[in-house]
């Protein structure tokens, strides 16, 4: 049998046995043309910044004269997260921070939020989601055989981010996404963060409990909230220097932060999705996407990245106790758990979605943001 190598972006690390609908011209994959496609419209310019964000911040406080906050900030205890609180407060903007308990922090999580927002002085409002109807939603996309397992804590952050923004007053909701190290999006990695359409579809095929409570959008809400509320979000490291390693070293060293072992091992059900899941049932390494990014943006070399793939930052340890704790939480057996790795894959694409819509509105975002009519 003729065996066949992975074809291999010639500048990031991608290649077409993590991403199948991998592109190479000329050795450089779509995701790398994607990248300097965007890149004029997504970050700002070295001279334009001191300006930019001037005017940025001017219009926060504007916005937010005669409230309590004039923005508000989304809290995981991640580095992007953590580094955003301490860059409004340098700012001089009055944040709300925001945090959805899911049931899945880890302790060191909960530690850096509590360390983070005390240094800073930023008021903390924490929304604990019922654990019956989350764990149920979680356990149906994980039935459903797809790779967006984390779908339904993404959904439900960005949902209550809206609803605390609406509730408070607040125009401005400002993210960690950032272009420099969160670029690359590959739709059969992880699909439906704001389609709910996907989402109870899912929940209908695979789910048990009602989802009474469950914090979630659809597109009307959206538009009620962006264009009658005038709500934008911000990613706030688009107008700034922004070196993840240069931002841990200042958590720790200013704040008390602590580091994970992994992108986004702040949550132990993303440790074990990104870490065990995706890697076992789909041949997903999402480490090449965010090493990808970090080479895109100058942070590290392809050489570092390519030594970092070598290395394993999930210990079959770890694993095995958070296996355990996700069998207790999600009411798996081992058997359940075995027979949802081996199952046949799927996609979004076999359940019902908004699809074309989704990426309609991701392409008029970034027409606007070109024209300087949204923010970056």
């Amino acid at each position: 049998m003729l065996m066949t190598h992975p074809s291999m972006c010639s500048r990031c690390v991608m290649n077409d046995e993590v991403d199948p609908d991998l592109v190479l011209i000329d050795g450089l994959c779509n995701h790398c043309r994607r990248y300097d496609a965007l890149l004029s419209s997504r970050i700002v310019p070295v001279a334009e910044r001191p300006a930019r964000l001037s005017a940025l911040v001017a219009a926060m406080k504007a916005a937010g004269k005669g409230k309590q906050y004039d923005c508000l900030i989304g809290v995981s205890g991640g580095v992007d997260s953590s580094f955003v609180a301490l860059k409004v407060r340098e700012l001089g903007l009055r944040p709300l921070a925001v945090h959805v308990d899911n049931g899945w922090n880890s302790a060191l999580a909960s530690r850096n939020i509590e360390n983070v927002l005390r240094a800073l002085d930023v008021d903390l409002t924490t929304n604990v989601l019922r654990l019956d109807e989350f764990y149920d939603l979680q356990r149906a996309f994980l039935n459903a055989s797809v790779p967006d397992a984390d779908i339904p804590a993404d959904h439900a952050i960005q949902a209550t981010l809206w609803k605390e923004a609406r509730r408070h007053g607040i125009r401005y909701i400002i993210s960690g996404m950032n272009f420099a190290t969160e670029s690359i999006s590959v739709p059969s990695w992880s699909y439906g963060h704001s389609d709910w359409r996907y989402i109870k579809d899912v929940h209908r095929s695979h789910g048990s409990t009602p989802l009474k409570t469950y914090p979630h959008f659809g597109f009307a809400e959206l538009g009620w909230t962006t264009v009658a509320r005038r709500v934008r979000i911000v990613s706030i490291l688009n107008y700034l220097e922004y070196d993840k390693a240069d931002a841990m070293r200042l958590l720790q060293e200013r704040l008390g932060w602590t580091p994970y072992e992994g992108k986004h091992y702040e949550s132990i059900y993303t440790r074990w999705v990104q870490g065990y899941y995706l890697p076992t049932k789909f041949a997903i390494d999402k480490r090449r996407g965010h090493l990808s990014d970090l080479i895109n943006s100058g942070q590290i070399t392809r050489d570092a990245a390519l030594t970092a793939l070598e290395s394993d930052d999930y210990p079959s340890s770890l694993r095995r106790i958070d296996t355990q704790l996700l069998g207790k939480k999600l009411q798996l057996d081992a058997e359940a758990i075995d027979a949802i790795l081996s199952a046949p894959r799927r996609s979004f694409r076999d359940y019902r979605s908004s699809y074309g819509f989704v990426q309609l509105l991701r392409r008029t975002v970034n027409i606007l943001r070109r024209m300087g009519l949204y923010p970056r």
